[in-house]
């Protein structure tokens, strides 16, 4: 990964997200994670095969079937929408194995102007429950099977932009049947996200201590102030 971070928080339990997403438990159950990085397990939602919501636990870096090891999983971490479809190692999981993530919300770092980064947490102002667009695939490595997946990223637009060029496709409600289906239409999946559910955000500086994975608790996502004059950092997540 280098000098790029990636995380996110879902915080949820089972039983709030199965009833959000109007889908079946098979996860047993796992707890609120404010400091979700790449590899760690989380919760996703997907079709059965029998067409009901999955809620499931995978971990966060898509591995293809043909990969020879896991061990490339932690950059394999977003897809972008702008090549998602012809992607080698993304298409197959697009065309066919498409999935909800759930998150609270989602941090980006801003260079201060004294070389330290303000890390950034952009979450629904009303605690309402984000779903990234993703994809998934299971890898098997004797005769144990992982289900891995991807969140794609689009460009970020509006006020998000000033924080990072990139952000996650976000899904409303509306949405969510279709990305899940099956369509003749997969650019349409694409779209932007809404305009009304962007305005919805918070921009929330928080405190510093979220930079290290080892950290996690509610205090990460608590507002702090800011230092003034900040600039643009490089790209971080997604």
């Amino acid at each position: 990964m280098g000098g790029m971070c990636g995380r996110y928080a879902t915080t949820r339990s089972a039983g709030d997200l199965s009833a959000v997403f109007e889908s079946t438990d098979s996860t047993g159950g796992f707890g609120p994670d404010f400091n979700l990085a790449p590899t760690d397990p989380a919760p996703l939602v997907r079709l059965a095969p029998e067409g009901h919501r999955l809620l499931s636990l995978g971990r966060w870096g898509l591995l293809p079937p043909w990969s020879r090891s896991p061990a490339g999983a932690a950059r394999m971490i977003n897809a972008r929408a702008e090549t998602v479809a012809t992607s080698r190692a993304y298409a197959p999981s697009f065309a066919r194995r498409r999935c909800l993530v759930p998150a609270d919300g989602w941090y980006e770092w801003v260079r201060r102007p004294d070389g330290g980064r303000q890390p950034y947490f952009m979450t629904p102002r009303d605690g309402s429950v984000l779903a990234f667009a993703g994809i998934w695939s299971v890898w098997e490595s004797a005769g144990a099977a992982r289900l891995t997946f991807s969140v794609l990223t689009t460009a970020a637009v509006g006020e998000l932009a000033e924080v990072h060029d990139r952000m996650p496709l976000l899904l409303s409600p509306e949405r969510w049947a279709a990305w899940l289906g099956p369509t003749d239409e997969p650019a349409a999946l694409l779209a932007p996200p809404d305009a009304g559910q962007l305005a919805g955000l918070e921009i929330r500086p928080v405190p510093a201590a979220v930079g290290d994975v080892r950290n996690d608790g509610p205090e990460l996502i608590a507002r702090v102030a800011p230092a003034a004059g900040e600039t643009a950092a490089e790209p971080t997540l997604f």
